[in-house]
């Protein structure tokens, strides 16, 4: 797995779980959290899937 995804797939965990804690605490700042969260997996997503198909084109040649 490509580092950055790895950072990313972190982020998002950790995002995540900062907001559980935040609305289980009533605290509307858990809202931010979600955002980071859908940001970082976005993010996630594209390195890993960057990463796979760069693999495939350095295999093709």
């Amino acid at each position: 797995m490509p580092r950055l995804a790895l950072y990313a797939l972190v982020v998002c965990v950790l995002a995540v779980t900062a907001a559980v804690v935040s609305f289980t605490q009533g605290m509307w700042i858990g809202v931010v959290w979600v955002l980071l969260a859908g940001l970082s997996s976005n993010m996630a997503w594209y390195y890993f899937r960057k990463a796979k198909l760069d693999r495939a084109r350095s295999a093709a040649s």
